[in-house]
């Protein structure tokens, strides 16, 4: 009855159980885990360099480049939230006291608009204007309402995010100190052929500095253009126009064009053809264009999916996973587009090694 079949299934089973378990228990610090990995992986190559300078040494290593990403990274991040929050607050009030009035600004736009294309959106049943108005006046009135909630979210976790803060720094020490040991384990454990694990990894690690390392500093350079030039022409809250188009820059044939678009149309609508002049140059011949240029130096061209790939698992990861989605959508198509690769190579070698081939 005790067969090592019987037994190994037993035991595999019991694998299955307790690992699922040990993600159902750390699922509360998904995203502590998430960003911990994602910034070892990113941080590594600086931390082995430090330890070449102090070999042997690797806790003080560590935290050295912990310290680092901290200046660097987390904490100019924590100081643009904090901003951020203030603006958005400022926004919704001015919103809601009527000092931003989208409906006025519809208006404006409407009354420069030429008859003729007037009479073309009445072909197409578009022309009842006071029905947009009223779903604009509406739309920005739930939007102020959303915002608002989702800021009072924010301070009412501010608990939890700031334990999972700390597990994130927590966790990037030891993987920044012990990383190179646990992927070995990780690899030795998994049971594939060993090349086929190491393609799966680096793959893994590929997707993951490439998504963090090159796609956001390609979005907080766009947003950090866009709000600039905002601030420069004296548009209202810059600082959230900005995080909102680094937001959609992540979105391959989207981009921030959506934010500062409508605003240069505005402007041109209303007469100030300098400010929309500027806002169109910088938007098409500035934002436009540093996706081309930092995007093959950061990421490197034989790392990158199709555009469309990484539209809908971006989208799709956030719509799953909130903001972490950017990360871990591209990674589970890169994984999924990688372990078919495998499939059909392992399957092209198997005919050929085939009998009568």
């Amino acid at each position: 009855m005790n067969s090592p079949q019987l037994q190994r299934g037993v035991f595999l089973a019991l694998l299955a159980a307790v690992t699922a378990a040990f993600i159902w228990v750390l699922l509360p610090f998904f995203g502590a885990v998430l960003w911990g990995v994602a910034f070892a992986i990113l941080f590594t190559p600086l931390y082995k360099r430090l330890l070449k300078k102090m070999p042997g040494r690797r806790n003080a290593a560590a935290l050295a480049t912990l310290t680092i990403c901290l200046v660097i990274v987390i904490l100019p991040l924590a100081m643009i939230g904090v901003s951020l929050v203030q603006e958005v607050a400022l926004v919704t009030q001015n919103i809601r006291s009527g000092q931003i009035n989208f409906a006025a600004y519809f208006q404006q736009i409407l009354d420069a608009t030429p008859r003729w294309v007037l009479g073309l959106l009445e072909r197409f049943n578009l022309g009842d204007m006071a029905a947009w108005q009223k779903r604009i006046s509406e739309g920005a009135a739930q939007g102020s309402q959303v915002v608002a909630s989702q800021a009072l979210t924010i301070g009412q976790n501010t608990f939890d995010f700031v334990v999972s803060f700390f597990v994130m720094l927590y966790l990037l020490y030891f993987l920044l100190r012990d990383g190179a040991a646990l992927s070995k384990t990780m690899r030795d454990a998994l049971p594939m052929a060993k090349p086929h694990t190491h393609y799966l990894l680096n793959k893994f690690t590929t997707v993951i500095r490439a998504t963090v390392k090159g796609n956001v500093a390609v979005a907080i350079a766009q947003g950090t253009i866009g709000g600039l030039a905002f601030w420069f022409l004296g548009v209202q809250g810059a600082l959230l126009w900005a995080v909102l188009m680094a937001f959609l820059s992540l979105l391959p044939a989207v981009g921030a064009a959506l934010i500062w678009g409508p605003v240069a149309i505005y402007f041109l609508a209303t007469s100030h053809f300098w400010q929309g002049g500027v806002l169109i140059f910088v938007g098409v011949f500035v934002i436009g264009l540093v996706d081309n240029i930092l995007r093959p130096v950061l990421v490197g061209k034989d790392t990158q999916m199709p555009d469309y790939i990484v539209l809908m698992s971006t989208i799709g990861g956030m719509a799953i996973f909130g903001i972490n989605g950017f990360v871990v959508g591209p990674v589970i198509a890169a994984l999924f587009m990688a372990a078919w690769d495998l499939f059909a190579i392992s399957n092209e070698q198997d005919d050929d090694n085939a009998p009568g081939v």
